[in-house]
């Protein structure tokens, strides 16, 4: 596009050029720009990332690991430089610290999704996150193994009352606002003052500056009649299930679908359930067609007010949402790295890693006792007398190396298929974790006046292709300042999920198809999608793409959040013949993932990590 600078397309729509590149000529590609973070165009699985992956899983290709001679060997080789991988060697070291420990990730750079992006708008540096969002709940959630590697870390969660600005978006007036999209809805209609309360979100649901309901959904563009439906949905004296017992009601929710609910029960026209089909998206990576009724009622969603059913389960959200680094659970990673790694970064406390510079040439220096090799895919992973033998590709070359014990912190569903050896049944279960697809894109904007006008810090448009639009959280750590005027640069996030026309399909078979979608766009078809969707929501208050954008970063996770049980599709039982199956250690091989905990979590990444040492090494 005409508007588009020449940085992005030096470090975005030129890795689309680099996708018909031979593995080498990729690796090539990457290594002259030595600090990803502040790479924009298309990041998260990027173009050299996945391309081998994709051979062994998909195409079937085979490599000759068998005849490689051992080149290196350690006393733990972790295949997967995500949290739960780095967690891995940190747990494995404080057992053994002289062991040797190599980490093997396939992309560029290390904390797989807990991605750090960075921007420079006329001197002044923008950090946002990519990826792994905050320390969810940390009080309530996270086990005492995981809270003491953050104590261990120098973590102190009560850092963030001070580092999050939690009004800073409700003195400027702003509010959240509901975008109805002309596709679905007739015409493009942005409601401010959201009363609603629908959120995963804590923090968002006691947002200010919210209209009365009444308000809020008579600017709505539906007819009188679906008004008045969306209002009873909120009425508390209102029972749908009528007659039926608790038992009853409870188990029909948990085997029907939101959307089913609102119009087969409720009574709901199509375009009310729309108001809320893609309102879950970015927290289940399923629209409302897909997500269990039961499972949103906890989350402020409508319609279940008048069942007389006792209080849901607490399901740990009650916290403020307020545990975000700048660039989110990177600075996790971050830490974590810079623990393993001695001399990568300077600092020691939880503040200075936010600015900390890390220098990437010594990740994998020699002589080092841990090592973090980057572009390096895994091919294959065996199990012999001694230990284990691996394989893995960089460039266009494959390299043999040994092991004494092994840690699978990757995908589960790429496992089977580096382990030919593992039972099938165990394979079975592995293969049952299919990844949800999820884009975060990060659009760095000159000034945020446009939202102040309109009176909007965060969108949620149900029916668009980002379902979600909204400024950075406000935080201040370490000597980063976050954008506190309207007139001053800003990152936007916003998130896509492949929805429509997967709608209808069971959860597995919407992310096979959405990851399809994803892998199918290039830089060019996102960033079309961010202007069109920025300047239809924004434009009646002075926003123009053309103008205001300075760059745009595109984290495709075509394999985002890992599976979690669905009571739509998955058995009762499904944690115990699928979940804990699938995670058994196998010889001198361990997994730790956050897809072994059924959940995509950091603080259930860390405990898979531990786990899986103690699995080895008691």
């Amino acid at each position: 596009m005409a508007s588009i600078s020449r940085r992005d397309f030096l470090n975005g729509v030129a890795l689309t050029i680099a996708a018909g590149l031979t593995p080498s000529a990729q690796l090539a590609a990457h290594s002259f720009r030595p600090y990803p973070p502040a790479l924009v165009g298309l990041r998260g699985h990027h173009e050299g990332a996945f391309e081998t992956a994709h051979a062994l899983a998909l195409e079937g290709r085979t490599f000759a690991a068998d005849r490689l001679p051992v080149e290196e060997r350690y006393d733990l080789v972790v295949v997967g430089a995500g949290i739960s991988g780095l967690a891995a060697a940190w747990y494995y070291r404080r057992k053994n610290p002289r062991a040797r420990i190599l980490i093997l990730d396939n992309h560029d750079d290390f904390g797989g999704h807990a991605k750090r992006n960075e921007f420079k708008i006329g001197g002044r540096l923008l950090i946002g996150y990519g990826g792994s969002e905050a320390i969810q709940s940390p009080r309530s959630l996270w086990s005492p193994i995981a809270k003491a590697l953050l104590r261990d870390l120098g973590v102190d969660v009560t850092r963030f009352d001070r580092a999050f600005d939690r009004r800073l978006y409700q003195s400027l007036g702003l509010s959240r606002g509901l975008f109805f999209a002309r596709e679905a809805f007739g015409r493009d209609v942005l409601v401010p003052g959201d009363a609603s309360g629908l959120s995963g979100d804590d923090e968002a649901r006691k947002a200010g500056n919210a209209k009365p309901l009444s308000e809020f959904v008579a600017a709505f563009p539906l007819s009188a009649q679906s008004k008045a439906q969306f209002l009873a949905l909120y009425d508390a004296s209102r029972d749908p299930l009528a007659g039926k017992s608790t038992a009853e009601k409870l188990s029909l929710l948990k085997s029907t679908s939101y959307r089913d609910y609102l119009i087969k029960i409720c009574g709901c026209a199509e375009e009310v359930a729309d108001c809320f089909q893609g309102r879950p998206l970015g927290f289940y990576g399923l629209g409302a067609d897909a997500v269990p009724a039961s499972d949103v009622r906890g989350l402020g969603y409508p319609g279940f007010a008048g069942l007389g059913l006792p209080a849901d389960a607490d399901h740990g959200y009650s916290e403020p949402y307020i545990y975000h680094f700048p660039d989110g659970n990177a600075s996790l990673a971050r830490l974590l790295v810079r623990a393993l790694v001695p001399g990568v970064a300077s600092g020691k406390t939880m503040d200075d890693v936010v600015l900390a510079p890390f220098d990437y040439r010594r990740l994998d220096a020699a002589g080092r006792n841990v090592r973090i090799r980057l572009n390096a895919t895994c091919v294959n992973v065996r199990n012999g007398a001694n230990g284990a033998s691996l394989a893995y590709v960089r460039g266009d070359k494959l390299h043999g190396i040994a092991a004494r014990h092994v840690v699978l912190a990757c995908f589960n569903m790429i496992i089977p298929h580096l382990m030919p050896q593992l039972p099938q049944a165990q394979r079975t279960a592995l293969a049952q974790n299919v990844k949800a697809p999820l884009v975060y894109t990060n659009v760095a904007i000159r000034d945020w006046q446009a939202f102040a006008k309109l009176g909007v810090h965060d969108i949620s448009a149900p029916m668009s292709f980002h379902s979600r639009v909204k400024l950075d959280f406000p935080v201040a750590m370490g000597g980063y300042r976050n954008p506190r005027d309207p007139k001053e640069p800003m990152i936007v996030h916003m998130v896509h999920v492949p929805g429509a026309p997967n709608q209808g399909l069971d959860a597995r078979t919407q992310f096979r198809a959405g990851r399809g979608q994803l892998l199918g766009m290039s830089f060019a078809d996102f960033e079309e999608r961010v202007r069109d969707d920025l300047d239809r929501m924004l434009g009646p208050g002075g926003f123009s793409s053309a103008r205001d954008i300075a760059a745009i970063t595109v984290n495709r996770w075509s394999h985002g959040y890992g599976y979690v049980e669905n009571s739509l599709f998955d058995p009762a039982d499904y944690k115990e013949t699928v979940q804990i199956p699938a995670r058994q250690k196998f010889g001198a091989v361990a997994i730790a993932n956050s897809d072994a905990e059924g959940d995509a979590y950091a603080h259930l990444a860390i405990d898979a990590a531990a786990r899986a040492v103690s699995e080895l090494i008691g």
